[in-house]
């Protein structure tokens, strides 16, 4: 069964322990995150799907804040994105939310990516037109459930656009295909020069 869909970002510096005063600039992120976590704990998962372009920190930082006030022997599964291609991850998460149907064990699904990394000068990668252009896209499909403008963005300005997360999206998009739900976009930011979007997916009564 179905409960609960999350969009987090996982830059180690929205943890204190390492952010230190850094983390004065995301308050928006961490703020959106401590939300999703009591509504993410309403909805009573007895599993996570969690799926990431990175391992470790890709799974450690969102569930840092989503898994605070879950069981700590909660069932996690832990999906590394390693297939260049988002169609690929959109169809595979078709066949997980049809598996996630089949079964009576309630599922919540995080999708772990930050969006560009090209918004400022300073950032990790400097600064491309297309940084901002992807966010906005990524931003505004998500709030209208429009996973087809994201599968077919062109290629180069995919590439230029330097985003890491938007397979996990197009994948929590298919964990949800052919169900009545709702989204909501509770932040977006990008003080360091990359994309912080906080997201919910949730069902319709």
């Amino acid at each position: 069964m179905l409960t609960f869909g999350v969009v987090s970002p996982h830059p180690p510096l929205i943890i204190p322990e390492i952010g230190g005063k850094d983390i004065e600039k995301v308050r928006k992120t961490t703020a959106a995150l401590e939300a999703t976590a009591k509504k993410l704990t309403a909805t009573k998962p007895e599993r996570i799907v969690i799926i990431s372009p990175h391992p470790e920190y890709g799974y450690e930082v969102p569930l840092y804040y989503l898994g605070k006030e879950l069981s700590p022997a909660i069932e996690v599964e832990k999906i590394l994105v390693t297939n260049p291609s988002y169609e690929y991850y959109y169809e595979l998460g078709k066949k997980y939310g049809k598996e996630i149907e089949k079964t009576d064990q309630r599922t919540a699904v995080i999708a772990s990516g930050d969006l560009s990394h090209v918004l400022k000068t300073d950032g990790p990668y400097g600064y491309h037109p297309a940084g901002p252009m992807l966010d906005k896209l990524i931003v505004k499909a998500v709030r209208e459930r429009d996973a087809e403008s994201l599968l077919h963005l062109d290629p180069s300005f995919l590439e230029n656009g330097a985003e890491c997360g938007l397979r996990s999206i197009l994948f929590l998009f298919g964990v949800f295909e052919g169900r009545d739900y709702a989204t909501e976009v509770l932040s977006y930011e990008g003080p360091f020069g990359v994309g912080y979007m906080v997201a919910t997916f949730a069902l319709r009564q």
